[in-house]
């Protein structure tokens, strides 16, 4: 499935759902965030996706970090809550989701690079690097207060 975000956009699509969604900063040892280039958008991204029924915020970031990366990690800390009204995400199917979500800081623990339906690529970046990608606004401001280890959770 497609999707276009729109951020600050006069000419975005009007939302019609909200979901509750995650995404996860991870580091490596050498300092290197774990990142995805997204096969619906082709931008790149921390991994994340959409809580289901059943499983807590943390269990949906692991979940989300594995499924996307291949890569088992711990949540460590909660970085921020982004509920942006004027973040809306079209997705080809006629849903138009106003943002809300939930990103962790966690630890890696094993796993071995992969990607998936939802990931074309999947690599440890090094953090001057994160310029000469593709990266949404709303991703950078994530990455942006994760670098900062901010003492208190970031919210809107």
């Amino acid at each position: 499935m497609a999707r276009v975000d729109y951020l600050n956009d006069p000419n975005a699509p009007k939302a019609n759902s909200i979901a509750v969604a995650v995404s996860v900063f991870i580091q490596d040892d050498d300092g290197r965030i774990l990142m995805i280039r997204r096969t619906d958008n082709d931008l790149y991204s921390i991994p994340g996706g959409q809580l289901e029924l059943g499983e807590t915020l943390a269990q949906a970031a692991v979940r989300e970090v594995r499924e996307e990366t291949g890569i088992e990690c711990e949540v460590t800390g909660v970085i921020g809550l982004y509920s942006n009204p004027n973040h809306v995400i079209a997705y080809d199917d006629g849903e138009v989701r106003q943002e809300f979500s939930i990103c962790f800081r966690a630890k890696q623990l094993r796993g071995n690079l992969r990607t998936s339906s939802e990931s074309k690529e999947v690599l440890w970046l090094d953090c001057g690097q994160l310029e000469s990608v593709k990266i949404h606004p709303s991703t950078m401001l994530r990455l942006r207060h994760a670098q900062e280890e901010r003492d208190d959770v970031y919210f809107s």
